[in-house]
């Protein structure tokens, strides 16, 4: 068929005639023979495409065969009008496609759209390092599997998908370059070039080489940090409390290097800072985040940096229970804010150097009043940065005059004395009893309600001190009062003794009868006892205590004999009556003695008178007797 084409050539147009690209079969022989070969083989997918150059070359090599200007116009016509088709169907726009490192690559065939009406064949090929096309494999339209070309790297890693998309297996670096499919039909042949990308992510970064420690103000390298094997290369970026830190070229500089693995092409990232701490960073947190288009974000672990700067303050704290009382141990601690901290320093105590080394306290151990005074920490190489603190020592001492069991008469006097001193203002309270007192009363006549328990407190701040006396005041009974009343129900006689006495005096009755009550308070008693009198009685109330006794009468009469006489009138009203009638008779006798007295004596001086003539004025000595008796018959 060969031959057809050649002695017939059609005329010009975009479609391509039907032909076998099989050059295998045995042709006569004919001068063009080689001819035709060498033109199939510029149409043909299974050889190298040539182009013009392949062209030129045929054309010089037959240039002397008879017949060659006809038919070499012909082919020359026909080979452009390929060409021609095949430059205008492919274009001059290059899709990009991206794959990852280590995966397979699917490189992909016009977006599928790959399946023309007459297809023959579809052939991959590439560019190579050195620019010239490299071939991987055909795939003819009538056959399941595809024909591998390639004889490099790629012999083993390629395939074609159903779709006539490349697959690439393992992918890497050396796969980033230009592929090209062919899809040639029987009325047309159709270019597509895909440019190949491999991308990889980073690892995590890392903060390598950092430094130690920071000093305050001074540019000092933090660290390195390092994201590696990635293409393209990760942007590092760092970060100081999440926020981005910028190179300002003074006090923060950061330096970035890229470097490639040459064994496999993938770049790794290094970034270092320097950077001018100050006193706040001492909490900072430092991170390095890697950008990479492969995203998200990666941030590395954060990392704290201890920042060194010299002692600006010294202060001294007094550690210890406020207040400080006698007898506390008081700790004295100094603190420097320097970093390091100083762990040395020396301490005044009331004028006394003392140096403690390896740390930062002094004891005082079971303070006194005594210790009162400033107290003062410093540096040990510079006394003039120190600290001072006044340390006040709390105490009270009181004195209470009398203490204990005290023990007075009654109408005694008792003089009371309190004696105190303090470090401040003391405050003073009184009980007794357990009842708070205004102030302690004056004690200049001592009574029964005088005695209890007296308690005082004394207190400062922190401290408190209690004292206390008790007070027992002593007396012989007194019946103050003994009193009769009829009982509600009118049965009974209910008497009532109402005694004073300390200690308590015992009660006894002249009658039986039921003692109903007993009360005592502030040395005052009171005794009740119930009686049914038969007759008229005079009862008697005897009280006891060890310092003496008393007693008392009252007459009591019979409930019987009351009824019988005067139901309606009480005992009370009937005594009465019999003391004022007693008391008329008495003074009507005495009236009536004093006159008879008198009329007897001035009977006898009459007759005296009369017997002797005298004066009736007689001598002065009995007028002073006759005065005398008159007095007394008066009385």
């Amino acid at each position: 068929m060969g031959r057809d084409l050649l002695a017939n050539p059609p005329l010009l147009s975009t479609a391509r005639p039907d032909f076998t690209c099989d050059l295998s079969t045995e042709q006569p022989p004919d001068p063009f023979n080689a001819l035709n070969q060498r033109v199939l083989s510029i149409l043909c997918p299974t050889t190298s495409d040539v182009g013009y150059i392949s062209l030129l070359k045929i054309s010089s090599d037959y240039k002397g065969e008879p017949g060659f200007s006809i038919r070499m116009r012909s082919v020359i016509s026909l080979l452009g009008a390929f060409i021609a088709a095949a430059v205008f169907q492919t274009g001059s726009c290059v899709e990009t496609v991206i794959g990852l490192y280590g995966e397979t690559i699917e490189v992909p065939c016009n977006n599928g759209n790959n399946k023309p009406d007459g297809l023959i064949f579809t052939k991959w090929k590439y560019v190579k390092d050195d620019g010239s096309p490299g071939d991987l494999l055909v795939k003819q339209a009538q056959k399941d599997e595809a024909t591998v070309s390639a004889t490099d790297g790629y012999k083993s890693r390629v395939s074609i998908a159903a779709n006539s998309s490349l697959l690439i297996t393992q992918g890497s670096l050396t796969d980033q370059r230009v592929f090209t499919c062919m899809v040639v039909s029987l009325t047309n042949l159709k270019e597509h070039s895909v440019e190949v990308k491999v991308y990889k992510k980073p690892s995590a970064p890392v903060i390598k080489n950092k430094a130690k420690e920071l000093e305050n103000g001074k540019l000092t390298q933090l660290g390195e940090c390092v994201a590696e094997s990635a293409n393209p290369a990760a942007y590092l970026i760092w970060m100081k409390n999440n926020q981005p830190l910028v190179d300002d070229g003074k006090t923060i500089i950061i330096t970035s290097a890229i470097t490639k693995d040459p064994a496999t092409g993938l770049s790794s990232t290094s970034s270092r800072l320097q950077y001018t701490a100050s006193k706040e960073d001492v909490e900072s947190q430092f991170t390095c985040t890697a950008n990479h288009v492969m995203g998200p974000d990666q941030v590395s672990a954060p990392e704290t940096f201890p920042i060194h700067y010299p002692t600006e303050k010294v202060s001294l704290q007094v550690v210890s229970q406020s207040p400080i009382r006698e007898g506390d141990d008081v700790t004295l601690k100094c603190q420097a804010d320097g970093n390091p901290p100083p762990t040395s320093f020396n301490f005044n105590i009331k004028g006394k150097k003392v140096t403690v080394t390896d740390k930062d306290v002094y004891t005082l151990t079971g303070i006194t009043r005594a210790d009162t005074g400033v107290y003062k920490c410093s540096l040990l190489d510079n006394d003039v940065m120190e600290s001072t603190q006044m340390v006040t020592v709390s105490f009270l001492d009181v004195s209470l005059t009398p203490t204990g069991k005290v023990l007075k008469s009654l109408g005694e006097k008792l003089e009371v004395s309190l004696e105190k001193n303090a470090s401040t203002e003391a405050k003073v309270t009184w009980s007794k009893d357990n009842r708070k007192l205004d102030e302690l009363p004056e004690f200049s006549k001592l009574t029964y309600s005088d005695a209890g328990l007296y308690v005082c407190d004394v207190s400062i701040e922190g401290i408190k001190r209690s004292l206390s006396f008790e007070l027992t005041v002593e007396g012989g009974p007194n019946i103050m009062s003994l009193t009769k009343r009829r009982s509600n129900d009118g049965k009974h006689k209910i008497l009532t003794c109402e005694a004073e006495g300390s200690p308590k005096p015992d009660v006894q009755w002249s009658v039986n009868g039921t003692n109903d009550e007993t009360s005592y308070f502030n040395g005052k008693a009171t005794y009740k006892l119930t009686v049914v009198p038969s007759k008229n009685l005079t009862v008697s109330c005897h009280v006891t205590n060890k310092l003496g006794f008393d007693s008392r009468n009252i007459s009591v009469f019979s409930l019987f004999e009351e009824h019988k006489s005067k139901p309606e009138k009480n005992e009370d009203g009937a005594e009465q009556a019999k003391v004022i009638v007693g008391v008329m008779v008495g003074l009507f006798l005495a009236a009536a003695l004093v006159g008879l007295i008198y009329w007897l004596y001035i009977k006898k001086t009459r007759q005296g008178t009369w017997k002797t003539g005298e004066k009736e004025t007689g001598t002065s000595e009995e007028s002073k007797k006759l005065e005398e008796n008159n007095h007394k018959a008066d009385v």
